[in-house]
């Protein structure tokens, strides 16, 4: 159990936690959800001890052992993998490292083999003849090979330094396991994974994620912040929503009778307060009148974008036709042989664990890469709008916002293009920031809004939630829903390819595509076990290369 008591925590002069009392309790996982800026990582913090309150205690159960997903992807860089992920119990790795350092003495004394006689005592009460295997277990899941173990962590590539660190702090069952965002950048099986090791982790969880199909799946409370305090709802994130929702509808409600009681009272003080024989019933009224409080509604601090593309002309139905297109990266060959036609009502959701291959085939589609092998050609009637997963050049210069995005504006008005980012939450002088400057969700909102200026009636986006608050990311499920063009994508998120696509593709480890007309659930639910077979058997030949 960890708990919070009377806590407050200020930024300047800026409170953004006040008085602030919740308690997170064993066999629970709490998703703690908020706008951006509400201070969701920074509480993960103050649980953890890493930021001290400006008033009020973390109490936690003594004896207990916390665990903190760490976010410094260069932090371990000269420990294997298998010695990072044995570090999220610092204590057994500590004792690891004791008894080796005894046995490899030459001058072995009486002493040291007390002391190693008590460093193996307490290496079997922390189980650690299981240690490497359950470590082991843990990497296999999320889909780190096995001859990557003792690998050193600087010779792995990103994505995979992101599951190893995930790894950690799941390792040796912490009493208490604190998860900032730990679906980013894991792929879909991965995701599915560490959702069915938190349904049955018994101990207690707090979660921050803007999955919302992964906090349905996983939470049993949720814990939202808002104006500096934290309420706490139980149920997952879609009975929370329901659950504010119908609160402030009942509010709304309660306040509406209040007001036509107000009204009523007022007009019979209003006809009766001068005549003597109403005079009495006119002052019991206003007395009344004077106990009748109105509830208050604070509207919640959520800002939602909107996001529309409309396209300037109708698609034809010849959209995109691609024959035979391979291409080979770093000397692997991540697309091979890949051929499609996309029909005019396609929402397609790009999957496959390889993002190489995604990303090569996003930037062959969009005029930015050659294929070594192959052809593609777009209908004369369509136009393209590209989001790419790298988009750092695209804000490396000087340009304010609204003259970044006027570069890309059919029509060069200030007032047409300030209209666009007002829709993205850029009001006012937010207009005159610097590109440079912006944070990556900004970043993504700029590129929305080219998007949609540009009129274009394809579009292409490789993984465009990534750096987006939870109401960003349902505003841009709910554009593209109602988008009536065509449109590819990538994404991470369950709940948005589930509710865009009805069309999945999917990059196999060899390469090649799986093209299915189908939601993504029923994808999933009919292809898993051929998916499965599939990534096996490809891992087999290449072991047996």
């Amino acid at each position: 159990m960890i708990s919070a008591n009377n806590v407050t925590y200020r930024v300047g002069k800026k409170a953004l936690f006040e008085d602030v009392n919740i308690k997170f309790t064993e066999g629970n996982c709490y998703g703690l959800i908020g706008a951006n800026g509400a201070g969701k990582s920074t509480f993960l913090k103050i649980l953890d001890g890493r930021l001290e309150t400006t008033k009020g205690e973390i109490v936690m159960t003594p004896g207990q052992r916390l665990s903190f997903l760490e976010q410094d992807h260069f932090k371990y860089d000269d420990y294997t993998v298998m010695d990072t992920v044995i570090l999220g119990n610092e204590r057994l790795y500590q004792v690891m490292k004791e008894k080796d350092a005894i046995y490899a003495k030459e001058d072995f004394t009486d002493e040291d083999g007390i002391k190693a006689s008590e460093l193996e005592a307490e290496f079997a009460d922390m189980d650690g003849w299981e240690a490497e295997s359950n470590a082991a277990m843990l990497l296999n899941g999320l889909g780190i090979d096995t001859e990557l173990h003792y690998a050193m962590m600087k010779d792995l590539v990103g994505n995979d330094k992101v599951k190893v660190l995930l790894a950690k702090a799941l390792f040796g069952n912490p009493d208490i396991l604190l998860l900032d965002e730990p679906t980013n950048h894991l792929d879909l099986d991965a995701i599915a994974w560490l959702e069915e090791f938190l349904i049955n982790f018994e101990n207690t969880v707090v979660v921050v994620s803007h999955d919302r199909y992964f906090l349905n799946k996983v939470c049993t409370h949720t814990a939202d912040i808002d104006y500096g305090k934290i309420q706490l709802y139980a149920g997952n994130y879609d009975f929370w929503f329901e659950s504010s929702q119908l609160l402030i509808k009942q509010m709304k409600e309660a306040n509406k009778k209040k007001e036509e009681k107000i009204k009523e009272l007022q007009e019979f003080i209003s006809r009766f307060s001068a005549n003597a024989s109403k005079s009495k019933q006119a002052t019991s009224r206003k007395r009344a009148l004077e106990k009748i409080e109105l509830e208050t509604i604070k509207p919640s601090s959520r800002k939602y974008p909107y996001i529309d593309f409309r396209p300037d002309r109708e698609i034809g139905n010849e959209v995109l036709t691609v024959e035979g297109i391979s291409k080979t990266i770093n000397g692997e060959k991540v697309l091979n042989n890949i051929s499609f036609v996309l029909g005019h009502d396609d929402k397609v959701a790009l999957v496959g664990s390889n993002e190489i291959a995604k990303t090569a085939l996003f930037q062959i589609l969009s005029g930015n890469m050659e294929p070594d092998e192959g052809t593609y050609k777009w209908g004369v009637t369509t136009s393209q709008a590209y989001f790419p997963k790298d988009y750092t050049k695209e804000f490396d210069n000087d340009y304010t916002i609204t003259d970044w995005l006027m570069g890309y504006s059919p029509v060069k008005d200030v007032t047409y293009v300030r209209g666009f980012l007002g829709r993205m939450l850029f009001a006012g002088e937010d207009g005159v920031k610097k590109v440079k400057v912006l944070s990556g969700g900004e970043h993504v909102r700029c590129l929305l809004s080219k998007m949609m200026i540009s009129g274009a009636n394809c579009l292409l986006l490789d993984e465009p939630t990534n750096h987006l608050d939870m109401e960003s990311i349902q505003a841009l499920n709910n554009g593209l829903i109602k988008f009536p063009g065509v449109e590819m994508f990538s994404c991470h998120d369950h709940q948005f390819i589930q509710t865009t696509a009805n069309r999945i593709m999917e990059i196999l480890p060899d390469g090649t595509l799986l093209d299915k007309i189908t939601t993504y659930d029923e994808y999933l639910a009919s292809d898993e076990m051929a998916r499965k077979r599939t990534v096996y058997t490809a891992a087999k030949e290449e072991d047996d290369n």
